[in-house]
């Protein structure tokens, strides 16, 4: 004969205490299995495996970056300058490496600029005219070389201008740019200092051999530890060729990212390197000023187009740390605690049975009668027989 549990509600201010309510709901017992293994395949595999969770980590590291270029290139028929020879002083800016630097692939040169009054250039729109009056004496020239003049040149249908001349002609960009730089060398040294575990490293490799830098290159298999990068090898990392940026240059980024975990061998904690092309275009002005015996004032101009590379670093380092593993074991426990509730939810109000296991699992407790009351119910009932 079945057991039949008697009906009882419990009240919202009352007390209600745990009850194990062993049920033959197959349906519910698998699917309350099946959400506790997932619940341990995830907190193994996923929190404690792939993630980790028994670990703390610092990922604010303190970060120095050295960089250094070398190399060297000779241009010919260079304007006015016949032959040049390009070294780190001209193609490399800031002359000293940090995390940002510029390396020259092509130029403009406007050398023995003095100030007068000249036309302004063809390729400036707001220069453009065709009568004096579209020259504004004293108005600056949009985007231009200098201020106007009020009158027009009708040799150039240009307004004339005082400034620096004669102006820069783009026209005279090298058609053939310094491509010898894509065989120049970049040393990057960095370090990184995690304050939390008091940790340093560097990517520099600890040898005793003097001239280890200057024969090495880096490769992500044969050489992981050299930070001496090509020029064209870097670029070609980041997806595209040296010649496509050679000619009007263009912006590469270079990411370093330190990724440790320190319960293993400190020697497994290397960088790993990243390049990729965020601008096609890239390029700025410098000017050279001096004088002449009768004390007059000139410059040579040099727009220069290049490379701009900027490095990023970041990191993170991983130990084990109680707190860390206290809070993954905790998470998986309210998970698994939270199963059971969701178990209980099904049953007692989603099954077809619902009202049978509501009264099965909640039994009201009396307490026993006094036993005073119990011996006066006694007399009284001998004294009515």
């Amino acid at each position: 004969m079945e057991a039949v549990c008697t009906k009882s509600f419990p009240p919202v201010l009352d007390y209600k205490t745990e009850k194990y309510l062993l049920t033959k709901n197959r349906k519910i017992g698998v699917f309350h299995r099946l959400l506790q293994l997932g619940i341990l395949f995830y907190i193994v595999g996923w929190v404690f495996i792939i993630k980790k969770g028994y670990q703390e980590s610092d990922n604010d590291p303190y970060i120095s970056v050295i960089t250094k270029m070398k190399g060297a290139s000779v241009t010919k028929n260079f304007r006015e300058f016949q032959e040049r020879l390009w070294d780190v002083a001209d193609f490399v800016r800031p002359s000293q490496g940090e995390n940002v630097l510029f390396l020259v692939t092509n130029v403009i040169s406007t050398p023995g600029q003095a100030l007068g009054v000249c036309p302004e250039s063809p390729t400036i729109l707001d220069g453009k005219c065709r009568e004096d009056s579209n020259c504004t004496a004293g108005e600056p020239v949009i985007s231009g070389n200098g201020i106007k003049t009020g009158k027009c040149n009708k040799t150039h249908f240009t307004c004339e201008i005082y400034g620096w001349c004669p102006v820069e002609n783009p026209d005279v960009i090298r058609k053939t740019p310094l491509n010898e730089a894509e065989n120049f060398t970049l040393f990057i040294k960095n370090s990184v200092y995690f304050s939390k575990f008091n940790f340093s490293r560097s990517n520099e490799k600890k040898t005793s051999n003097s001239t280890y830098f200057q024969n090495c290159k880096y490769d992500p298999v044969t050489s992981p530890q050299c930070p001496v990068f090509k020029i064209s090898e870097l670029i070609t990392k980041a997806g595209h060729s040296f010649k496509e940026l050679s000619f009007q240059g263009g912006v590469v980024g270079i990411d370093i990212m330190w990724n440790c975990d320190l319960d293993q061998s400190e020697s497994t904690c290397t960088p790993q390197y990243s390049f990729r092309l965020q601008d096609r275009k890239n390029n700025f002005r410098m000017a050279t000023y001096y004088w002449d015996r009768e004390n007059h004032e000139y410059r040579d101009l040099l727009k220069l187009y290049g490379i701009r590379f900027e490095i990023s670093v970041t990191g993170e380092v991983r130990k084990f740390g109680l707190v860390p593993t206290a809070v993954s074991l905790g998470t998986g426990c309210a998970f698994l605690g939270a199963i059971t509730l969701l178990c209980d939810l099904i049953l007692l109000y989603l099954n077809n049975k619902a009202n049978f296991y509501w009264n099965c699992k909640y039994e009201e407790a009396k307490p026993p009668k006094r036993r005073e009351d119990t011996e006066s119910n006694l007399l009284q009932h001998i004294n009515t027989d």
